[in-house]
């Protein structure tokens, strides 16, 4: 009976949805408490699945090498050294914090959206729900890419080292170069939803990235080549060649925006006619299409 009776005070006392600066500090405040104890469950829970499959996950790329480019060859199977004593320890909390975020992300992604859908308006939420599961989608494939490559880059890398060389990988350096590796794939291939976003709010028009598009590639692929933490030419077209095809992708999608876009305007112009009033036309001339000139008359 309370909650009921605090429920119809709420809603006399705001009719309209608006809150006071005091009332969204608190909104806010509840929803990033319950978002941190959804990403503390999602630790919990990756803590526990290091020993039952995430380990190996992580140690699989290092584990396909050849025995000559891992520590102790076929004897020593395919172990990181750890070279101090909290050194395993702050590695599984550093793995299972990052994927406690992951795994949670559905959830406290959903208590931000929670937090900013009462200020939006419908078309606003609708660009809201496809941004947030484009990022989502375009970020798990870079990732998946990433890790795909990894091993390909590791064998390119430390064959580098030469004969002579003993090739010891401390397990500090392999999870950070894997970290960054996967963090950097999946951060850029937000850039082209970026350019699109854009375009939605009317910031970046379809002839602007049409015009820039080779200076968007070339950029593009410098990007890459500075973003990737083993500057090796192999990952750096790993990572540029889909970010290519996404950004051209990006473009096309911004021609069809701003054509709708034009096409909503023109519709909309009329509406401020009135009835004995004419409709105002374009009156100067328009170049034709490109015709066959054997066809015109001379």
């Amino acid at each position: 009976m309370r909650i009921g009776r605090l429920r119809r005070r709420r809603e006399i006392r705001d009719p309209q949805g608006s809150m006071s600066l005091v009332e969204h500090l608190t909104e806010l405040r509840n929803r990033v408490g319950v978002s941190l104890l959804y990403v503390l469950a999602g630790t919990a829970l990756a803590f526990w699945w290091y020993d039952h499959g995430l380990g190996e996950f992580i140690r699989a790329p290092y584990c396909s090498l050849p025995d000559e480019l891992r520590y102790g060859g076929s004897e020593g199977g395919c172990e990181l050294l750890v070279t101090d004593v909290f050194g395993g320890a702050l590695i599984r909390l550093k793995i299972s914090a990052i994927v406690g975020v992951v795994l949670s992300a559905p959830f406290w992604l959903f208590q931000l959206w929670r937090f900013l859908t009462p200020g939006l308006r419908r078309a606003e939420k609708r660009y809201g729900v496809a941004f947030v599961a484009g990022s989502t989608t375009l970020f798990a494939l870079g990732a998946a890419l990433a890790y795909a490559s990894l091993a390909t880059g590791l064998r390119l890398l430390l064959g580098l080292a030469g004969e002579g060389v003993l090739i010891a990988l401390t397990a500090q350096d392999y999870i950070g170069f894997v970290i960054s590796l996967l963090l950097a794939f999946g951060l850029s291939f937000e850039l082209p939803l970026i350019a699109v976003a854009l375009n939605l709010v009317g910031v970046l028009s379809h002839a602007a990235l049409s015009g820039a598009r080779r200076w968007i590639f070339f950029l593009t692929v410098l990007f890459a080549a500075f973003v990737t933490p083993t500057q090796d030419p192999f990952t750096m077209l790993v990572m540029a060649a889909p970010m290519i095809v996404l950004f051209e992708l990006a473009i096309q999608m911004a021609r069809v925006i701003d054509r709708r876009r034009a096409q909503r305007t023109a519709i909309d112009s009329f509406h401020d006619v009135d009835d004995d009033e004419p409709s105002p036309l374009e009156v100067a001339p328009s170049r034709l299409e490109d015709e066959d000139r054997s066809t015109v008359p001379r």
